[in-house]
């Protein structure tokens, strides 16, 4: 079997995701054969993996870190949001069904197996495979049962580091009080702490570490700083996304509208990393720019839902203005469906709503269907002439008088519909800024020049910058035990 360690966090958004997309990195550069896994994941930022499932995005990342094709069994289960209260369930990279929370809590025993049985795949002919929890072990309600922090990490016999995070403040009490309300047969998984996202003068935290220290007894395997290669990574939820700043001024104003249920919006990662663009997650509350050259809509995981959100918002009657002045507007997957007339639902599969009135800026309609398409696949822009890949992760056919000018073609077949004048456009490919040939000839098309670097590469060498970053601040000693 192989080695392995398990980072959970004090809470959500302590950077769990990337210290072990960074340590896998690590391993990797050191030439361990490193894997990464989380038992269970609850984002509707999905992928498709290598072996053609559906897992969380930030799996997907950390296995692109460890430099191995990405597998369903890194991310067992996946819980993709649809309601305030419910979910769709993805287990080993199938739909597996939808359940209510407190339902949830009850089926939680009998998916144990499955995380097991995908852990040990995942851990076969591996150096190290490196655990992420979920959410903070200190959620001691959702204790019986549990399967993504400590009862996996004592159903499996994996040691815990905890991750707390100083820039929201208070590590010192969630790191110590984490210590407290744990039972003493998941304290005692506990081999020790890393406190992340420090800045400035890490000395000054001295005393911090030894005030821990005299609470749990736990060691500090090391201080953390801001680290500066996160920018260029994805990220991984809608917690990250709520804090996303607007970006400097761009010679184009890229404008994504945030429903409830928004779902891949790491979808424009390349394009907000172009210099001359400015890239503006509209929350709700807010008006769609009047000044945005380009609106996205971007995927969704209950679409009805989301398009009856975006109509109470009022951003309906903002982007039918920003048409009128001649601006243009791009659907990806459940943001394509939006654009059309028509979207049913007839068997309930994303909500209670069986029906309802689209946009109309496209002539198109979609009916829901119970089978997801998944699939990695080649593309190419019929419009700009260029190749382009991607994936497909959706419910769903859309049909119609404006999907006879198909936006790509997809494996060979045409996909997605473009309005007579050119100006609206959908698509399921999901990823198809990443294309440099694709973001370049789209930002011609609004006269500017970009899409002069390799955005993969970018993310790449972002991961080595991190892998760079940890190495120099964690404790020796631990890493080389790990590694």
């Amino acid at each position: 079997m192989a080695r392995a360690i398990m980072l959970q966090g004090t809470g959500s958004d302590v950077g769990k995701t990337v210290l072990v997309a960074g340590l896998c990195r690590l391993a990797a550069n050191r030439g361990l054969k490193v894997r990464p896994f989380k038992p269970q994941n609850m984002s509707n930022n999905a992928a498709v993996s290598d072996d053609g499932g559906e897992i969380g995005r930030a799996q997907w990342l950390q296995a692109l870190a460890a430099r191995v094709p990405s597998s369903v069994h890194m991310n067992p289960v996946l819980l993709k949001p649809q309601t305030d209260n419910g979910s769709q369930i993805v287990v080993q990279g199938k739909v597996y069904g939808q359940a209510k929370a407190r339902d949830y809590q009850r089926l939680k025993p009998e998916l144990m197996d499955r995380v097991l049985e995908s852990f040990a795949i995942v851990s076969d002919g591996a150096d190290l495979v490196i655990v992420e929890g979920a959410g903070s072990p200190g959620e001691i309600n959702l204790r019986k049962g549990d399967i993504a922090n400590m009862g996996f990490a004592r159903a499996a016999n994996v040691p815990v580091v905890l991750v707390g995070d100083i820039d929201r403040g208070g590590v010192i009490a969630s790191v110590a009080g984490t210590h407290l309300i744990l039972p003493p047969e998941d304290r005692a998984m506990v081999t020790g702490y890393i406190i992340n996202k420090f800045r400035g003068d890490v000395s000054l935290f001295d005393d911090g570490i030894a005030a821990i220290g005299g609470f749990t007894g736990w060691p500090c395997f090391g201080v953390v700083p801001w680290l500066r290669d996160v920018a260029r990574l994805p990220a991984e939820d809608s917690v990250t996304l709520e804090k996303f700043a607007k970006g400097v001024a761009g010679a184009l104003k890229v404008a994504v509208p945030v429903t409830p249920r928004i779902a891949n919006f790491d979808d424009f990662d390349a394009l907000g990393a172009e210099p001359a663009v400015e890239l503006v997650f509209v929350r709700p509350g807010e008006r769609l720019p009047v000044d945005a050259g380009l609106i996205v809509l971007a995927g969704s995981k209950a679409t009805i839902s989301d398009l009856m959100a975006f109509r109470e918002q009022g951003w309906d009657r903002d982007i039918a203005a920003h048409v009128r002045r001649g601006g243009q507007v791009i659907g990806i997957c459940g943001g394509y469906q939006m654009l059309g007339r028509k979207i049913y639902d007839p068997d309930g599969l994303e909500g209670s709503v069986r029906e309802a009135d689209g946009l109309g800026l496209l002539d198109v309609s979609t009916s829901m269907a119970p089978e997801k398409r998944l699939a990695n696949c080649p593309a190419h822009s019929i419009l700009y002439d260029v190749p382009l890949a991607g994936y497909e992760i959706h419910l769903g056919e859309t049909v119609g008088i404006d999907c006879a000018r198909p936006y790509l073609t997809i494996d060979g077949r045409a996909d997605g519909a473009v309005s007579p004048d050119g100006k609206i456009a959908g698509t399921y490919l999901h990823r198809l800024f990443d294309s440099d040939a694709f973001r370049r000839a789209l930002l011609a098309s609004f006269g500017i020049a970009g899409g002069d670097f390799d955005y993969l590469a970018a993310v790449d060498q972002a991961l080595d910058g991190v892998a760079q970053e940890l190495e120099g601040v964690l404790d020796p000693a631990w890493l080389n035990g790990c590694m």
